[in-house]
């Protein structure tokens, strides 16, 4: 044969490093799909249980109020109703998202349009110090100096809603910053300078332009630190009461489904009723934090189309 061609039909070094390196990202890619959908198969197989092997109504359980599942109501059937632990966990994720969006953005607005430059040296490190921060240490701190402060200014016990909130409040803080961050620098330049061109204020600028430009990012942020507090469980299980009772007020001992999880999952057989149960409330966690992706996939598409 040909020197020559035998040389060009030769694959070279580079092809075959990239052949490897294909056969390599595959090989990862094919491994963490088969890793999630064993994850899903195995929370879904359990979780399920409880309705096709134990025979509880889905209704039932999703509804009822009642949290003692080695117990029996007045009709005979299990007690174990989740609505107590779903609308705790709703509660607090929601009212924290509440509190930590105005302080999040703000924070945002001042490090990327008022003054960049010092907002970057201080408020940056303060919010990566905060994301670094264990959960316990969170709780800890709620623990200790949260609670004893409800405690004193609504009385009661000091555990419940509002405890929760203040604590996913501080955790959620950096998370949505840092995205806000990202989403108010992701706005062309030439937006604000247009604005200014026109004879708008730098306020009118920022709250007509900037913020109006980057609201799918700012969605995104706010979505992003939901999913992070509503599947939260140390933390919120150490100042929030962790009582299995549909909550009355923000300062009443509550329970999230994280928290009822933590501390019963140990303490069950495997295959029971108490067991399959607590999978349940597992899967509801699971197909939230879907419907949370789906949520973030969807602003983001929405800001992309704009």
């Amino acid at each position: 044969m040909d020197p020559i061609r035998e040389s060009l039909l030769k694959v070279s070094h580079q092809a075959k490093l990239e052949r490897r390196g294909r056969i390599i990202g595959l090989f990862c890619i094919s491994l963490i799909v088969i890793v999630v959908a064993a994850i899903f198969y195995f929370v879904a197989s359990r979780g399920l249980a409880t309705f096709y092997h134990d025979k509880i109504n889905l209704w039932d359980f999703l509804t009822k109020q009642a949290w003692n599942p080695g117990t029996k109501d007045s009709h005979g059937n299990p007690a174990v109703g989740a609505l107590p632990m779903i609308v705790g966990s709703f509660l607090v994720t929601i009212f924290a998202a509440i509190v930590a969006t105005p302080f999040a953005i703000g924070a945002a607005i001042f490090m990327t349009e008022i003054s960049p430059r010092r907002g970057m040296q201080i408020l940056k490190p303060v919010t990566e110090l905060l994301v670094g921060i264990p959960s316990v240490v969170y709780g800890f701190i709620g623990l200790t100096v949260v609670v004893p402060v409800i405690r004193q200014l609504f009385g009661g016990t000091g555990f419940g809603i509002l405890a929760g909130t203040m604590v996913l409040f501080v955790m959620i803080l950096p998370t949505v910053t840092s995205m806000s961050v990202d989403a108010l620098q992701a706005v062309p330049r030439y937006y604000r300078e247009a604005s200014l061109a026109l004879g708008a204020t730098r306020w009118q600028t920022i709250y007509k332009v900037v913020l109006r430009s980057a609201t799918p990012g700012l969605l995104t942020a706010v979505v992003f630190g939901m999913a992070r507090a509503f599947g939260e469980a140390l933390a919120v299980q150490m100042v929030i009461g962790n009582a299995a009772l549909l909550p009355h007020n923000l300062v009443s001992p509550a329970s999230t489904l994280t928290s009822i999880l933590t501390m019963g999952i140990g303490n069950t057989i495997m295959g029971s009723l108490e067991n399959n149960a607590l999978w349940s409330l597992a899967l509801i966690l699971l197909l939230m934090s879907l419907v949370f992706n789906l949520l973030i996939r969807l602003i983001g598409r929405k800001g992309a189309m704009k």
